[in-house]
């Protein structure tokens, strides 16, 4: 039998706190929590919920009868529409106070070990404009918002160059305008769209699996350099030439222009063969001296200035002198071992993905870095005793593993090892605060930094530094 659910109004809730996915919360009258996905703390409002559970309730405020004191004024017209920066309608400070409260919460109600004062968290310089890499869609059939659906106008162009609607994989918002990207990226988006409309070309249609454009990535670097990748879901090379010809001739700036060829059900490059039509088919990324080359399929921090100093704080935390063994663990392309190397005797990084690893050697290698050391391969498996036999007993392990956190193989491993030092980097304090629990036993954590490197999200990034007893 299926399960009532019921959707009320529950009225004039003083929303109380921000928390897991940048929701808001309020307590219902039936003493239930209310999760709210547009509000802000400090906000009075009434929620028409639409999912009912026997602990809590989800929701959508209606109306607000007071507005927060925390609450700002959204810069960007897609807000609300776009589920790309859920938290613009509340003051960056404020963001930053209910980050650093996830970070502290997670640690103390999941970790439950001894811990030092917090450090006050890391912001960002950079509010707005912030990311390094964009990902846009085409689609044929465009969202339509409830403005332009009450209204009487007809639409007959659906056309849209933009993001997903959250939790909808086949409806596409058209941007006017992305507050996430710097210069060129907005002009080279509209261009891309207005271009492709004057010569008729087909946008996809992700349903059906049909027409010729299927996405447009753009990646930018912190020296100006500037790569496009465009992706077609058929070959039509005179159409192909003519749109790409005309990007490059608008934009003479391009570092990088690409093209893929991709006709899979799934639109994911990473197994498919990159072209490259003008420039080179790389940039490159710089940080203090260290060239860092972003291909098409590199993964690199997304917020290049805010990356700078999570590394510093990483480096100052693992408190090197020069005589040191290092581990770096999920180095992916091996941007933390390189920019700890000069003050390590050796540094090893491992990490599962080999294009990953084949990147960071040929940067490790156009940096003249001959101290750092890269091997491929899971790091549940790889990260051994036969390993550690190998490459030597590490002096400092540096870990910076994917959300999920690590594996308890790796932890229990970590534990054999007894390394004097670890300095643990997380995108995700829970994994993070639940890992910091497994090596209690042989571990104390002695400082803690949160570092912000999402802003306008819920996002937080957390640095850990754990001293062997």
């Amino acid at each position: 039998m299926a399960r009532k659910n019921k959707r009320v109004v529950l009225e004039n809730l003083e929303v109380i706190d921000a928390g897991a996915k940048g929701k808001a919360i309020a307590k219902a009258p039936d003493g239930r929590v209310v999760f709210i996905n547009n509000a802000v703390p400090g906000d009075v409002v009434n929620v028409q919920t639409h999912k009912k559970r026997k602990a809590y309730y989800e929701g959508s405020a209606i109306s607000v009868s007071k507005y927060s004191e925390k609450r700002a004024e959204p810069v960007c017209p897609h807000f609300g529409t776009c589920g790309g920066c859920k938290w613009q309608n509340m003051g960056y400070e404020h963001q930053l106070f209910y980050k650093q409260k996830e970070v502290e919460q997670n640690l103390t109600r999941i970790a439950k070990v001894e811990l030092p004062p917090i450090q006050p968290i890391l912001g960002s310089e950079k509010q707005y404009f912030y990311r390094n890499k964009m990902e846009f869609s085409f689609s044929d059939s465009k969202w339509l918002t409830l403005d332009q659906i009450k209204s009487d106008e007809i639409i007959e162009n659906r056309n849209a160059l933009g993001f997903h609607i959250p939790g909808m994989w086949d409806k596409i918002l058209d941007l006017d305008i992305c507050y996430l990207q710097g210069d060129p990226s907005n002009a080279i988006r509209d261009f891309v769209k207005a271009k492709a409309e004057e010569l008729n070309l087909s946008f996809f249609n992700s349903r059906n699996q049909e027409g010729f454009l299927r996405t447009l990535m753009i990646r930018t670097s912190s020296i100006g350099e500037t790569m496009v990748l465009l992706q077609f879901f058929h070959e039509d090379e005179e159409n192909r030439k003519l749109l790409l010809q005309a990007i490059a001739e608008e934009f003479l700036q391009l570092t990088s222009l690409l093209y893929v060829i991709n006709s899979k059900g799934n639109d994911t490059i990473y197994d498919q063969d990159i072209e490259l039509f003008y420039g080179r088919d790389h940039i490159f990324e710089e940080m203090e001296g260290l060239k860092f080359k972003i291909n098409a399929k590199s993964f690199y921090q997304t917020n290049s200035e805010q990356a700078y100093e999570l590394y510093k704080i990483t480096r100052d935390f693992a408190g090197l002198s020069g005589d040191e063994l290092v581990y770096d663990l999920y180095t992916g392309t091996g941007t933390i071992a390189q920019f700890v190397a000069r003050k390590a005797k050796r540094v090893i990084g491992v990490e599962s993905v080999p294009d990953a690893i084949k990147a960071a050697k040929a940067n490790a290698k156009l940096n003249n870095i001959d101290n750092v050391e890269f091997y491929v391969g899971d790091m549940k498996k790889v990260f051994n005793e036969a390993f550690i036999n190998t490459h030597g007993k590490p002096d400092v392990v540096i870990t910076d593993p994917p959300r999920d956190g690590m594996h308890a193989d790796v932890v229990a491993q970590l534990l054999n090892l007894a390394a004097e030092k670890i300095v643990y980097v997380s995108c995700n304090s829970a994994t993070q605060a639940r890992d910091l629990a497994l090596l209690d036993s042989k571990y104390k954590v002695t400082k803690v930094q949160p570092v912000d490197m999402f802003p306008q999200t819920h996002h937080v990034e957390n640095v850990v530094f754990l001293e062997k007893r």
